[in-house]
């Protein structure tokens, strides 16, 4: 595919990214005539685009779904869910014939080729008024009529107005002869002689012309055709060629399906039709004219000129002036923007990475030689690193709003699956994550909506039974906390079943029917393969195939997924992500000979451990209970224990917990590297690094950790509860 190609195929998707949002959007909004132009113009690009790379079938297609486009923007047809949802699978169907386009095949699949035909034949048989062959001409509509003041009536025409010069008939030339001329073109349907330039009887010269005419002309002809009935006689006449009313609705069309190119105002108003050559070019001699005089400290703009000649319409200026301005601020705005490869951001991420980690063996020379000079040249040299690091890592930075939009199809489409009337609300769709969290994040994400609305959302009458609005809502939010980003999906649906998820577990050999288990342990269980509390399958869910799939994707991001729910009232899934997978800012400890590095953005504060309650890793801080754990059991690391060790509390959603460590060594930008495949389950590490020294360090996982030391303290403190309810 070569690079011409390659740039339209992304253009394109882009445009049916566009397209499809506002095809959504038309159903609430039937009557935003902004929206059907954005739908029209992005149609219109992508046709225009496969007829410069000679895609004659994306050509072809699209230029039909344009027709359909062009009748609904102009109010023949109706805005319906049926045309919405036709629509919406040519949009399907353009994505398709794009990714033909993009496998370099001249012709798509026959599979793609006969639902492309089905479509046409659809929207010809539907929409256009055509028979599936397209045999059927559109019919025109008459032009409404109006009475004019004399009692005649008369139809929406062209406007002239003529004034001839006094010396025409002394050429030899006949005012008459040039309307009769003009009527080889259409029909005078008004005709009002003025004689207001007529002398009195002593100064009248009989061979002079003092007549003029006020015409309404009808006519398919443009407004080039019409003036040059009047060519001859063009230096010695006024004419002004006003459009009808219903063309001016015309002009204001053409001049917004314009191709994006920067042109001076003048030369929209031609390439529009709605003014001539030859009127332009006397528009710009009296506004040169008017400057070289000096009357005025600026000259008038060209468009005020135009309209105060009256041979354009203040309307049509205005329109064309709208459309300079937001060409140009695209313009502008493209200027300052450049599409680079993926791969390219990629491996300048990874360099950023090596010149980190090539910083910091720097800096520790610089401390070990003593010299003062070096260690501050490094200090300085340090923070650049750091600051090309920020800057490298923002260029991978987009907002989740992308991915959001995408679901408002599939809430619509599902909910008329399931005959369910449901919203989708987006919330905090400029929050910005890194494009792979982002690009990884579309299947879990889409696996959680379609369970709400299976699943979560009821029917419209169980609804109304509970006392609820029939309209159910689905809510995607997104927001920064702590250096992480959250993400919730939200329903107000019937809530998670408790009884019947324990009940469906024990079905299955998920769960013993003798353990006793906490709500929140309960609630995740949905999380494990296989597990489904659907009565029936259906084509949205209900498989037992994907909340497992949900919690192994995010987990391979450094994420978790939890689920809260009130029975009744809805549930909300909640997932934690960390902004970034290449480089963060770490807090260096270490126990034994072993390094650790946690995440600084999780890191509340550092104390020394005093003494602990026999048997309970816990201690009061100021009044708290934190729960801790010693890395040095966890991770089972010999040696001598000394004498005195510190705490590192940590946070993460809202809970609170405490790492026991022998030593402190500071803030250390921190690159991450994966772990190999057989320590892809090693609990409670993230990742790894390399120090200054090219000694590797380990990165804690502090969501992993702190759920471990919450639980184990649940089960402490739950055991002798469950002893007690047992003793007779």
């Amino acid at each position: 595919m070569d690079e011409l190609t390659s740039t339209f195929v992304t253009e394109s998707r882009d445009q049916l990214l566009a397209m499809e949002d506002g095809l959504l959007k038309l159903e609430q909004a039937p009557d935003d005539a902004s929206n059907l132009g954005a739908i029209f113009r992005a149609a219109h690009t992508i046709k225009g685009g496969a007829g410069v790379v000679e895609c004659h079938y994306i050509e072809a297609f699209t230029h039909k779904v344009e027709n359909v486009l062009d009748k609904l923007r102009n109010g023949e047809i109706p805005v319906s869910s049926e045309l919405s949802t036709v629509l919406l699978e040519c949009c399907d169907h353009l994505g398709a014939l794009l990714d033909a386009l993009a496998n370099g095949l001249p012709q798509p699949e026959a599979a793609v080729q006969q639902r492309g035909d089905a479509l046409l034949a659809e929207l010809s048989r539907k929409f256009l008024g055509e028979d599936a062959a397209g045999g059927a001409l559109p019919v025109e509509h008459e032009a409404d009529l109006a009475a004019s003041g004399g009692g005649i009536v008369v139809t929406d025409a062209w406007h002239i107005s003529l004034r001839f010069g006094p010396g025409v008939l002394k050429n030899g030339t006949d005012p008459l002869s040039f309307l009769h001329y003009l009527t080889s073109l259409g029909e005078i349907i008004a005709l009002t002689t003025l004689a207001d330039a007529m002398p009195g009887a002593a100064q009248m010269d009989p061979e002079c012309c003092y007549l003029g005419f006020e015409l309404r002309f009808q006519t398919r002809a443009s407004k080039a055709q019409i003036e040059s009935v009047f060519d001859f006689v063009r230096d010695e006449c006024t004419l002004h060629i006003l459009p009808p009313n219903s063309k001016i609705e015309e002009y204001l069309k053409l001049i917004d399906q314009l191709p994006e190119d920067s042109m001076r105002l003048g030369e929209i108003l031609v390439r529009s039709g709605a003014l001539t050559q030859s009127e332009l070019e006397a528009g710009l001699a009296a506004q040169s004219g008017a400057a070289a005089a000096g009357e005025m400290a600026a000259p008038p703009p060209i468009g005020e000129i135009l309209v105060g000649q009256k041979v354009v319409h203040k309307e049509i200026v205005e329109a064309a002036a709208n459309r300079q301005a937001a060409v140009n601020e695209k313009k502008a705005g493209e200027a300052r923007m450049i599409r680079v490869h993926a791969d390219k951001l990629d491996q300048l991420i990874d360099l950023v990475g090596e010149l980190v980690i090539a910083g910091a063996g720097t800096s520790l020379l610089a401390q070990r030689s003593g010299y003062s000079e070096l260690v501050e040249s490094t200090s300085v040299l340090r923070r650049l690193v750091e600051d090309i690091r920020d800057s490298a890592l923002q260029l991978r930075m987009v907002q989740i709003g992308e991915t959001f939009n995408r679901f408002n199809r599939v809430v619509r489409d599902g909910s008329r699956e399931l005959g369910k009337s449901i919203d989708l609300l987006i919330t905090g769709a400029e929050t910005e994550l890194d494009k792979s969290v982002v690009e990884k994040l579309g299947d879990p994400l889409m696996h959680l909506v379609r369970n709400a609305i299976d699943h979560g959302i009821e029917t419209p009458a169980v609804r109304a039974q509970r006392g609820k609005p029939e309209n159910g809502t689905v809510q995607l939010n997104a927001y920064h906390d702590s250096g992480s980003v959250v993400i919730e999906v939200i329903d107000d649906g019937g809530g998670l079943p408790k009884e019947k998820i324990r009940a469906k577990a024990i079905e299955r050999g998920l769960l013993d029917p003798a353990a006793t288990l906490t709500e929140h342990e309960i609630i995740n269980l949905i999380f494990e393969a296989g597990f489904s509390t659907a009565d029936q399958v259906t084509n949205i869910s209900g498989r037992g195939v994907g909340m497992d799939v949900v919690r192994r994707n995010i987990q391979s991001l450094r994420g978790s997924v939890e689920v809260s729910t009130n029975e009744g009232q809805g549930s909300t899934f909640t997932v934690r992500l960390p902004l970034t997978l290449a480089i963060i800012d770490g807090f260096l400890t270490g126990v034994g000979k072993a390094a650790y590095v946690v995440p600084l953005e999780s890191v509340v504060e550092c104390i020394e451990l005093t003494e602990t309650t026999a048997g309970r890793n816990y201690l009061n801080l100021r009044g708290e209970v934190l729960p801790f754990v010693r890395l040095r059991e966890l991770f089972e690391i010999g040696g001598e224990v000394p004498a005195r060790q510190n705490v590192v509390i940590v946070h993460y959603a809202g809970r609170k917990a405490g790492l026991v460590v022998d030593t402190l060594l500071g803030e250390f930008q921190t690159v991450i590297k994966p772990l190999g495949v057989l320590f892809r389950h090693l609990r409670g590490i993230g990742g790894s690094t390399i120090l200054g020294s090219g000694e590797v360090a380990l990165i804690l996982d502090v969501p992993a950790l702190v759920g471990l030391v919450g639980s184990s303290e649940e089960r402490r403190l739950a055991a002798p509860r469950r002893e007690t309810a047992l003793t007779p």
